[in-house]
């Protein structure tokens, strides 16, 4: 299972490292977005807002491939990965099988680490006195 996690590791870092550069550089052509889906992402990148994304993708990237901060990795591409789906499946659902395959290597990578994240899940969390 230990082999199975690292190569998913490596995979979404791989993915995210890649895609993220590519919200940079543009090296990865598409076919132009239409619709609802074109407007959202031409107002994304007029706005600037994609580099801030694209950032965290390659930072997050980066952890993973390096295996540093993997926890850390993990929440913030898990943040990026939701609006990714929601982005696929409100407004360019052909799209959708990618993002669905990353999804699953990010649940593989972050079901061993599900101690780390234990604590978010407490119902009433004690406040220390000050």
């Amino acid at each position: 299972m230990r082999i199975v996690v690292t190569i998913a590791r490596i995979l979404l870092g791989l993915v995210f490292f890649v895609l993220g550069l590519n919200g940079f550089i543009g090296f990865l052509g598409g076919p132009p977005t239409e619709g609802t889906a074109g407007a959202f992402l031409g107002s994304m990148a007029a706005s600037h807002y994609t580099w801030m994304v694209s950032g965290v993708q390659v930072l997050a990237g980066l952890m993973l491939l390096t295996d540093l901060y993997v926890p850390l990795a993990i929440v913030a591409l898990g943040a990026v990965l939701l609006n990714i789906l929601t982005f696929h499946i409100t407004m360019m659902p052909a799209g959708l099988p990618l993002p669905i395959i990353v999804t699953i290597l990010w649940f593989i990578v972050a079901w061993p680490l599900r101690e780390h994240f234990a604590p978010l899940f407490v119902r009433k969390a004690a406040t220390s006195p000050r």
